[in-house]
C-alpha cells in the first residue's frame, strides 16, 4: 500500500481529507472492501454469461446479434476521444456504480509518469477530445496538472464529475478553475427529485448535488456559453430502460429551475451497465436474468454506427488501453489486429485502426433501446 501510495503522490493524511465525505460517517462498501466474489471482473463475466437467454435472438451472443444486422463484426475506427480514468478512488459509494469506486480505493490512482505517458500517447492520435473520468478524476493529485496539459495542446476537456466533490475538503474553488480552463463538467445526477437520486446515490446526495450545481452556475456553467457547458447524466433508479433523452431534458430543465433554481446545458441519458455493484443488485433482488432479456430483446442496430468503442480509446489508471470504460471495468483489454494487447506506453494509432473491437454480453447495455454512450442516447427514438 505504501508504494501505491507514494507513486499515486497521495499521503495517508490527505487520502482520508480528501476522500472523508462532508459530514456523517466514512463508507466503505465497495465489492473490494467487502471481498465479494463480483470484485473480480472474471467472476463478473461468468455471472453474465451463466444467464440462460437460450429464447432471446441469437441466444444472447452479442457478436452473433451485430453480424446478424448486417455490420459483421465490430471494429474500430479513428481516434477521437481519449478517455482516461484516473483512478477509483472517490467519496462516494453509489449502488449503481460499474466501476466499483469508493472511499476505499486508496491503492488505484494514476500517477504522474503514467499521466505523462497518456499525454505522449494523445501527442501520437488525432484525438480532439481528453474525456475524465474515475472514481472521481478531481481527487487524484495529478488532475490539475493533466487539465493544464491537455488545454495547452488545445483539447476540448470533459471533467466527469460526481457534483458531491466540489464540495469536498480542497475542491471547493474547482468550478471557478475550470471555468477559466473552458472544461465541460458532465454532472451525475440521477433523477431530478430528492427521493429517487438519495435512493441510488446515499442520502443527503441530491441537497449536496444542487448546492454544487449552485457554485457551478455561479461561475459560468449552465449559462448557454459553449466554452463552460454543464452536462447532466441521469440514468434509471432500477432495472429498466432510460427513458427518452429529449423529454427528459425538458422535464428537468423545468423542475430544476422551478424548485431549486439552477440551470444546466444539455442532458444525456445512460443505461445501467450490469457490472459491478449494479450487477450486485440485480443477482440480489432477483432481476438479473430479466434485465438481460430486456437488454437483448431491445438491441436496436441503428445504434451500432454511433457505439463509443468505435472512435474512443478508454485508457485504465495503471496505462493499459481498452476499447471501452466498460470493458476496463471488466478487465477485456483492447487488442492490436494480429493479437497482443496495449499500454499507452507502446500505442501506435495506424495499428489500432480497423481493429476488432472486444465484446461481451454487456454490451446490450449499449445497443438497448435509443442506445446508451458516454454521450448519450445514440439514436433518435422519435425516428
Amino acid at each position: 500500500m505504501t508504494d501505491a501510495l507514494t507513486a499515486s503522490g497521495l499521503s495517508w493524511d490527505a487520502v482520508e481529507e480528501i476522500a472523508r465525505p462532508e459530514s456523517g460517517p466514512r463508507s466503505a462498501t465497495s465489492l473490494a472492501a467487502r471481498r465479494s466474489p463480483l470484485a473480480d471482473p472474471r467472476q463478473q463475466v461468468d455471472t453474465l454469461n451463466g444467464v440462460d437467454l437460450s429464447t432471446q435472438a441469437q441466444g444472447g451472443d452479442f457478436g452473433l446479434a451485430i453480424a446478424a444486422c448486417g455490420a459483421g463484426s465490430l471494429t474500430a475506427g479513428a481516434i477521437e476521444i481519449f478517455q482516461i480514468n484516473l483512478g477509483k478512488l472517490c467519496n462516494m459509494t453509489c449502488r449503481h456504480c460499474h466501476v466499483d469506486a469508493g472511499p476505499d480505493r486508496i491503492r488505484e490512482n494514476m500517477d504522474r509518469e503514467t499521466v505523462d505517458a497518456c499525454l505522449a500517447a494523445l501527442d501520437r492520435t488525432g484525438a480532439h477530445t481528453v474525456d475524465l473520468t474515475g472514481g472521481a478524476p478531481e481527487l487524484n493529485p495529478n488532475f490539475r496538472y493533466l487539465v493544464d496539459r491537455c488545454v495547452e495542446r488545445g483539447k476540448h476537456v470533459i471533467d466527469r464529475c460526481n457534483l458531491t466533490v466540489l464540495l469536498t475538503r480542497g475542491q471547493r474553488d474547482l468550478p471557478e478553475w475550470l471555468a477559466e480552463r473552458g472544461v465541460e463538467v458532465v454532472c451525475s445526477l440521477p433523477h431530478h427529485r430528492r427521493r429517487n437520486t438519495d435512493a441510488q446515490r446515499g442520502n443527503g446526495t441530491f441537497e449536496k448535488s444542487i448546492e454544487a450545481m449552485k457554485r457551478l452556475n455561479r461561475a459560468g456553467y449552465g449559462q448557454d456559453e459553449p466554452s463552460r457547458r454543464l452536462t447532466l447524466v441521469v440514468n434509471p433508479v432500477g432495472s429498466h430502460l432510460t427513458g427518452d433523452q429529449c423529454s427528459m431534458e425538458r422535464t428537468w430543465k423545468e423542475s430544476l429551475e422551478r424548485h431549486h433554481g439552477v440551470t444546466f446545458d444539455r442532458l444525456i441519458a445512460l443505461n445501467n451497465m450490469p457490472i459491478a455493484r449494479f450487477l450486485e443488485w440485480l443477482e440480489e433482488t432477483g432481476n438479473l436474468e430479466r434485465y438481460m432479456e430486456l437488454l437483448t430483446a431491445s438491441f436496436n442496430p441503428a445504434t451500432v454506427g454511433g457505439l463509443m468503442c468505435r472512435n474512443t480509446l478508454s485508457v485504465s489508471w495503471t496505462g493499459q488501453v481498452f476499447d471501452c470504460d466498460f470493458n476496463q471495468m471488466l478487465d477485456l483489454p483492447s487488442r492490436r489486429p494480429g493479437g497482443g494487447t496495449v499500454t499507452v506506453h507502446d500505442l501506435d494509432p495506424s495499428l489500432m485502426d480497423g481493429r476488432e473491437i472486444v465484446t461481451g454480453r454487456h454490451c446490450f447495455g449499449c445497443t438497448a433501446g435509443a442506445g446508451s454512450s458516454c454521450g448519450g442516447a445514440i439514436h433518435d427514438s422519435s425516428e
